[in-house]
């Protein structure tokens, strides 16, 4: 067959190409899914904020899309009803500090294995990876009765307390921290660590002068995912905690009692919570996928 002929045979083909194989309608496609997507995502989100600003009485008869009237009262009663406040304070501070302390337990940990060749390191790394292959529920009635034994034989009291609240949430994010965060150590030349030491620092030097500054973006995305999945943590902390080191994801259930159930300020409340996260996420976006893509190359 000459040129000729397959240049027309192609032709021939281009022009009887079906026209939903064009990429002006795959990308019209692709909008009108994505749109649906998001439509689908943001529903729940609406229900929510068009919910905490409804009587409650509008809100436990028929249910309607767009409000008759509008009020910021729930959002006053909320600070009234149940102890929000404290229940805030202490989400603060529990999730504030498992973060803190999983992320500077983190770090020493991933730089040791990252950097140092010791007896048992494989054995280290294994059992830090099985360990996510467990559900949290597992973990439950051991940490009770350990907890509870503590106390009893030493007089520290774990159970009920927010220290013991923040040991649990860092058995939690520990093994994804120190994991993410070898996979980023790895991923900083050792060069710099041998300038380091060839200038005069020694191996904490260079950890905080060197590893430490260069995996910024890691060590943000281990923060964020420690702060995330201790904020708001329900199972153990409904089992962890008494009514005065209560957190705000176990507090939202006080809004129901025998009698009725406030669902205005159940919705304000829950809208109230997910301020702080959301915001620390827009604020650190950047950060956080950098983090998570930045050590899985080495």
């Amino acid at each position: 067959m000459s040129d000729t002929s397959v240049a027309k045979a192609v032709d021939t083909r281009v022009r009887h190409r079906s026209p939903m194989a064009t990429p002006q309608s795959f990308l019209w496609s692709r909008r009108i899914f994505l749109t649906l997507l998001a439509a689908f995502v943001l529903l729940p989100v609406f229900v929510m904020v068009s919910s905490s600003l409804k009587p409650l009485q509008d809100v436990q008869g028929k249910f309607r899309w767009i409000p008759s009237g509008l009020t910021f009262r729930p959002y006053i009663d909320i600070w009234k009803t149940v102890p929000l406040a404290k229940y805030f304070v202490n989400s603060l501070i529990v999730a504030g500090a498992a973060t803190v302390c999983s992320v500077i337990v983190a770090v020493f940990a991933a730089y040791a294995v990252s950097r140092y060749r010791f007896k048992g390191k494989r054995v280290f790394t294994v059992t830090v990876l099985s360990t996510q292959m467990f559900p949290g529920i597992l973990f439950l009635l051991p940490l009770f009765l350990i907890y509870v034994n503590i106390g009893n034989a030493t007089g520290i009291a774990l159970f009920g307390s927010r220290g013991g609240l923040i040991l649990t949430y860092m058995t939690f994010t520990l093994p994804f921290a120190i994991w993410m965060l070898i996979g980023y150590f790895e991923s900083v030349p050792r060069d710099l660590d041998e300038a380091a030491l060839v200038d005069g620092c020694g191996p904490l030097g260079a950890l905080f002068r060197i590893i430490v500054p260069a995996a910024i973006p890691g060590i943000v995305a281990v923060a964020v995912y420690a702060f995330m999945t201790a904020w708001g943590e329900v199972l153990f902390a409904s089992v962890m905690t008494n009514d005065d080191t209560r957190t705000l994801s176990v507090g939202l259930g006080a809004y129901a009692n025998l009698n009725d159930v406030y669902w205005n300020q159940i919705m304000a409340a829950s809208l109230v919570v997910s301020v702080p996260v959301v915001a620390g996420f827009l604020l650190l976006q950047r950060y956080l996928v950098t983090g998570l893509t930045a050590g899985a190359v080495k």
